[in-house]
């Protein structure tokens, strides 16, 4: 690409917050940064918060059966304590972020449990190995066999096995799109709906909106190639990547369970996510997407406060909710 043309511009209450935290955060990551951020804030304070939502939530983890073969793998199960309905509540299966390589269960699923409160759900989020030490097909089959775990055992935890929702942010959002892939294509549980916050889904790290952000915001095109190549190695943007690595590399997308899909307006994974959606509906799929003015990668974590971030947290409540038939 010869001509890059500047970004769009940050929204300016998400620009005051990039500038609050671009000194924590750096939006050109390299394999040689992995560890120091492993050990950094962003990742260790995750284990100091309180999921129980002030007692809203009873809080577990458990370990279960991994892939045949693998480790076992833990899931953090969340279960209200005093659900506003009788009956097998919804499960909203959660798939934490970090690029491939960073996070463990805990990471990100308050957002998850904001939902979970409000709508009456229980929430399961899955620990899966992390890249490079386990590659591609590690983290996705790990994430898959803590979704057979949650379809085979939903009423034990209080769920129901008929209305699962998968629910991953940036990386867990790739993660999920690829869940939805893998469990249609083995005849695995059906999940009812897949909501893909900022979805990580091509390896090929190769779009306008890749370009357009190198160097700007929280994950840049360099971030982006560290991701994929802790995961995929060399065989990274060649002709062999599967779909269950990088969704958008899938040519069927038929028969998959609604879609949400959200993204900011000035970050790396606009014009990908946006063209994932636009082939599901080619594919005669259902699909809603919001790409949020002025938003970069993460933006309604980071700045929840933010009128564009209330609007996207009020976006995914109000999909749910009609995905669900919840009052």
């Amino acid at each position: 690409m010869t001509s890059v043309p500047p970004p769009p511009p940050f929204d300016p209450e998400l620009a005051a917050a990039l500038e609050l935290i671009k000194e924590f955060i750096s939006p050109g990551m390299t394999m040689e940064d992995i560890d120091e951020i492993r050990q950094g804030p962003a990742i260790t304070q995750s284990m100091q918060m309180d999921l129980t939502l002030d007692g809203a939530f009873a809080i577990e983890d458990r370990e279960v059966a991994g892939p045949v073969g693998e480790p076992d793998i833990t899931l953090l199960i969340c279960r209200p304590t005093a659900p506003a309905t009788a009956g097998a509540l919804p499960v909203i299966y959660h798939v934490h972020g970090g690029g491939m390589v960073l996070g463990d269960r805990r990471v990100g699923v308050t957002g998850a449990l904001e939902y979970a409160r409000e709508l009456d759900a229980v929430v399961v989020s899955v620990e899966y190995r992390l890249a490079p030490e386990h590659p591609h097909p590690a983290p996705i089959e790990d994430v898959y066999a803590g979704l057979l775990w949650t379809a085979e055992h939903a009423k034990e935890i209080g769920g129901d096995p008929e209305r699962i929702v998968i629910m991953g942010a940036s990386a867990g959002g790739g993660l999920s799109a690829a869940l939805a892939l893998l469990t249609r294509d083995r005849g695995g549980p059906r999940p009812i709906g897949q909501l893909l916050l900022c979805p990580m889904l091509d390896d090929r790290n190769d779009t306008p909106s890749a370009h357009q952000m190198t160097g700007v915001g929280v994950w840049d095109r360099t971030s982006n190639e560290t991701g994929w190549t802790a995961l995929l190695g060399d065989r990274r943007g060649g002709p062999d990547v599967s779909p269950y690595a990088a969704p958008a590399r899938a040519e069927d997308l038929t028969g998959l369970p609604p879609a949400f899909l959200d993204v900011g307006s000035a970050e790396t994974f606009r014009d990908e996510v946006v063209a994932y959606a636009s082939r599901l509906w080619q594919s005669g799929g259902i699909a809603e997407l919001h790409v949020w003015p002025g938003g970069f990668h993460g933006f309604d974590g980071f700045a929840p406060q933010a009128a564009v971030s209330q609007a996207a947290r009020a976006a995914h409540v109000s999909w749910l909710r009609r995905l669900l038939g919840a009052g």
